[in-house]
C-alpha cells in the first residue's frame, strides 16, 4: 500500500473514532432534548450531565485529528469538500460551539430560565449538528463533489445525503442510549436503567430500518457506493455491522445489558468503515481518487511519523480517561467534597 493509501485509512479510522466517541455525546444531547418538561425530563437530565461531564470536551479531539489529516494530507480534498459544501460544515461547526457552550454554561447558571435557553441550545445543536456533518457526507459518497464544483444546496440536500443525515442522528441517539443505560447502573439508578434501555431498542430498530433503506437509496442514487457496499470488503462489513445490530438487540434485551457499549461501538464503526472502504480507490466516488487528492510524499511521510507518535503519547492516554470514566472514577466534586476540606461550620464541630 502507498503512503497516500496507508494515510486515507488513517483517516477513514479517525472518522470512524469520532463518530463512535463524539457521536455517543450527540445522541446524549438528542436524549436531553426529548426527555420532555423540568419535572418528567429532570431524573434524565441529571444522569446525562453527571454521565457526560468528564469526556465530552476531549472527544473533539478526534475532530481535530480528521481536519489535520484532510488539510495536510489530502489538500485537493479539503479544499473541495470545503468549498462546495461550505454551508452544511458551516452550520455543523456552529453547532458544535453552541452545543458547547450550551452543557457548559446551563449548570452554573442559578436563573431557570437561563438554564432552559441553555439547555435547548445544547440539544438543539446535537440534533443538527450530526445531521449536517452527515449530509455532508452522503453528499461526499453519492459523488456529487469534485474539484471546481460550485456550492449548491443539491451538493448536500439530495436523497443519499438527507438518509445520511438522518443516520447520523439515530445512530448517535443509538449510542447515547446504549452508554446512558449502562451509566445508570454504575449510578444504582434502576429507573434511568429501564428508561434509557427501551430507548436504545427503538433507536437500534429504527437504525436497522434507516440502513435497509438507505442502502435501497443508493442503489441508484449513488452507484458506485452500492457496488463497493455489496461486493468484497464493502459487504464483509456490511455483514459485520448487521451482526453486530442483533447482537446490541440480544444484548439490551437482557436484564444487565453488558457488553451493550462494545457491540453498539462495533456496529456504528463497521458502519462507517463499509462506507469508506466501498468507495475505494476514490475519495470521492467517479470524481477525486486517493492518488489524485494526496499532498506532497513529504508531507505524507511526516504525517505517519506524527501519527506514530499521536498513537503512542495521546491515544492511550485518551483510551485510559475513558476507563476512569466507565469505572466510575471521575466523579466531580461536590458542594459537600468542597466543605470537607475547610473548616467545618460551628454547629457541626465535635465537642
Amino acid at each position: 500500500m502507498t503512503a497516500a493509501g496507508v494515510v486515507a485509512a488513517v483517516l477513514l479510522l479517525a472518522v470512524a473514532a469520532y463518530t463512535c466517541a463524539g457521536g455517543t455525546d450527540y445522541g446524549a444531547g438528542f436524549w436531553d432534548l426529548t426527555a420532555g418538561g423540568a419535572e418528567r425530563g429532570k431524573r434524565p437530565r441529571w444522569l446525562i450531565d453527571h454521565a457526560m461531564a468528564p469526556v465530552w470536551e476531549v472527544n473533539n479531539v478526534w475532530l481535530i485529528f480528521v481536519l489535520v489529516i484532510m488539510w495536510t494530507g489530502f489538500p485537493v480534498f479539503f479544499q473541495t469538500v470545503f468549498s462546495a459544501m461550505w454551508l452544511p460544515l458551516a452550520l455543523a461547526a456552529i453547532g458544535i460551539v453552541l452545543r458547547g457552550a450550551g452543557f457548559g454554561l446551563r449548570k452554573p447558571t442559578r436563573r431557570i430560565a437561563g438554564r432552559r435557553v441553555y439547555g435547548a441550545v445544547f440539544a438543539v445543536s446535537s440534533l443538527l449538528t450530526p445531521f449536517f456533518l452527515g449530509a455532508a457526507a452522503g453528499g461526499i459518497a453519492s459523488g456529487r463533489v469534485g474539484p471546481g464544483t460550485e456550492p449548491t444546496a443539491h451538493a448536500w440536500f439530495n436523497p443519499t445525503s438527507v438518509f445520511f443525515g438522518l443516520l447520523a442522528v439515530v445512530g448517535t441517539a443509538l449510542l447515547g442510549a446504549v452508554f446512558l443505560a449502562a451509566d445508570a447502573v454504575r449510578y444504582e439508578a434502576p429507573d434511568l436503567h429501564a428508561y434509557f434501555r427501551r430507548r436504545a431498542l427503538i433507536a437500534l430498530a429504527v437504525f436497522a430500518v434507516l440502513g435497509a433503506v438507505t442502502l435501497i437509496v443508493a442503489h441508484g442514487d449513488a452507484p458506485h457506493l452500492w457496488h463497493g457496499l455489496s461486493h468484497g470488503a464493502g459487504l464483509v462489513l456490511v455483514v459485520l455491522a448487521v451482526v453486530s445490530t442483533l447482537v446490541t438487540a440480544w444484548l439490551l434485551l437482557r436484564t444487565s445489558g453488558a457488553w451493550s457499549r462494545p457491540a453498539a461501538v462495533v456496529l456504528m464503526a463497521s458502519a462507517v468503515l463499509a462506507w469508506g472502504v466501498a468507495q475505494r480507490p476514490y475519495l470521492i466516488p467517479g470524481r477525486l481518487t486517493v492518488a489524485e487528492a494526496a499532498g506532497a510524499p513529504s508531507t505524507l511521510h511526516w504525517l505517519l511519523i506524527v501519527t506514530v507518535v499521536a498513537a503512542v503519547l495521546v491515544f492511550p492516554a485518551v483510551a485510559f480517561l475513558y476507563r476512569l470514566d466507565t469505572r466510575g472514577e471521575l466523579e466531580p466534586l461536590t458542594d459537600a467534597d468542597l466543605r470537607r476540606g475547610g473548616p467545618e461550620p460551628e454547629g457541626r464541630r465535635a465537642p
